[in-house]
């Protein structure tokens, strides 16, 4: 499954649906898809994620194996750096943010 997050305030963001799940639970929404943060709310959902995100210990980086091209495991703090955009410009610009499985046309 995947997710896509919406702002006006920004282009779409696709994630896998289990990081999704896992980022929004840490922005202190229940992880329900779809569903929507109201403009007032983006500020402290974004506080938390970034809080929530900073007890994670670094992405470490991994050699590459055998297999020649498979690289580095992408780690939460990277993953969710696109949403972080977006929560950010939805917060400056006092937008609502929305998500919807799939990549739906709000």
């Amino acid at each position: 499954m995947l997710v896509t997050f919406r702002s006006s305030a920004w282009g779409n963001v696709t994630e896998f649906g289990d990081v999704a799940v896992t980022l929004l639970k840490m922005m202190g929404h229940s992880g329900t898809v779809p569903g929507a943060l109201l403009a007032a709310d983006v500020p402290a959902a974004l506080a938390r994620l970034e809080r929530q995100l900073a007890t994670i210990p670094k992405d470490r980086q991994v050699p590459a194996g055998d297999d020649d091209d498979a690289g580095p495991p992408v780690g939460l703090r990277q993953r969710a750096h696109p949403l972080i955009e977006l929560l950010s410009a939805a917060a400056k610009h006092k937008c609502d943010v929305m998500w919807a499985e799939g990549q739906p046309d709000f």
